[in-house]
């Protein structure tokens, strides 16, 4: 793991305000910075973890100078029962966070399984999972965490989806839709789209799933032997940014008159010409809205 985070860096890992984080050094000496000859904060993982833990408590409304008069012990003990009995969506964020730097895997268990049982699966992947994988965008970013520590949360994630999807059965009715689901060639963030499977399963409708990095060719291919009433991908790294206009025109050729949908990070800034029959849904809530209407 990365040894020095500028206050910054704690900033962004956190969700507290840097000069919050300089007050209470001053005031009640919670981190101990290393600080260079020019006077600049750098702090190390230990502190990290303690700026965590310090956010989970304060968010359930536990005052600072009550939290610096804790012993390391204390706060430990008071922010797994807090990130589990309160269900605060932030300080949940937080808990699994500290689980996940530690590959603490009973622990991220019980925070999302108390979540769940709380708010519903569903709610707990929107506002707890989704903001906790943004969260660990960031840290990515920063170099605050390693390939494996990403792959031991999104493994445990990924297993809880693919349970949640095998439970959804609903007998078809006239309503019913089928959509087809994959990710481009080279794109393997699978979260979302098993997330749009399961949510889509769990209103009664069926999902030909393809999976993570689909050959176009492949994808052709399959779209001329199934019917499907949409077909839809979502883009987090893939396509490239040089070939990402050229690859939704090839869609929409491809498909001709058919509904095409397309989500994810790499379409978020995409200015050039959409296609006639792509629909783009460029958020969560467009997404949701998306679900809800086919």
């Amino acid at each position: 793991m990365k040894v020095n985070y500028s206050i910054r860096d704690l900033e962004h890992l956190s969700g507290i305000k840097a000069h919050t984080i300089r007050m209470w050094e001053q005031r009640y000496g919670i981190l101990s910075p290393n600080r260079s000859s020019t006077n600049i904060r750098s702090y190390s993982d230990e502190d990290l973890k303690a700026l965590l833990n310090i956010a989970v408590l304060n968010r359930q409304g536990v005052r600072i100078s009550q939290i610096a008069g804790m012993s390391p012990g204390e706060i430990e003990a008071n922010v797994e029962q807090a990130a589990i009995v309160e269900g605060v969506p932030e300080g949940q964020v937080d808990a699994m966070v500290l689980s996940m730097i530690d590959l603490d895997e009973d622990r991220f268990e019980k925070i999302v399984s108390t979540s769940t049982l709380r708010i519903g699966f569903e709610d707990t992947m929107r506002h707890v999972i989704f903001p906790f994988l943004n969260r660990i965008g960031v840290m990515w970013q920063t170099g605050s965490i390693t390939p494996a520590h990403e792959h031991f949360v999104t493994c445990l994630i990924r297993q809880k989806l693919i349970v949640a999807i095998d439970a959804q059965y609903a007998k078809p009715s006239e309503e019913t839709k089928t959509l087809m689901l994959y990710l481009p060639e080279g794109e393997w963030h699978e979260i979302g789209l098993l997330f749009w499977h399961y949510a889509l399963k769990r209103r009664g409708h069926r999902v030909i799933y393809l999976g993570a990095s689909v050959p176009f060719a492949d994808l052709v291919s399959v779209g001329k032997v199934r019917h499907f009433d949409w077909l839809c991908m979502i883009g987090t790294t893939q396509p490239s940014v040089a070939d990402l206009e050229g690859y939704l025109h090839r869609l929409g050729d491809a498909f001709p008159g058919r509904n095409l949908a397309v989500s994810g990070a790499r379409f978020r800034d995409f200015h050039g010409r959409m296609p006639t029959g792509i629909r783009l849904l460029d958020g969560e809530e467009s997404m949701m809205a998306f679900i809800e209407s086919v």
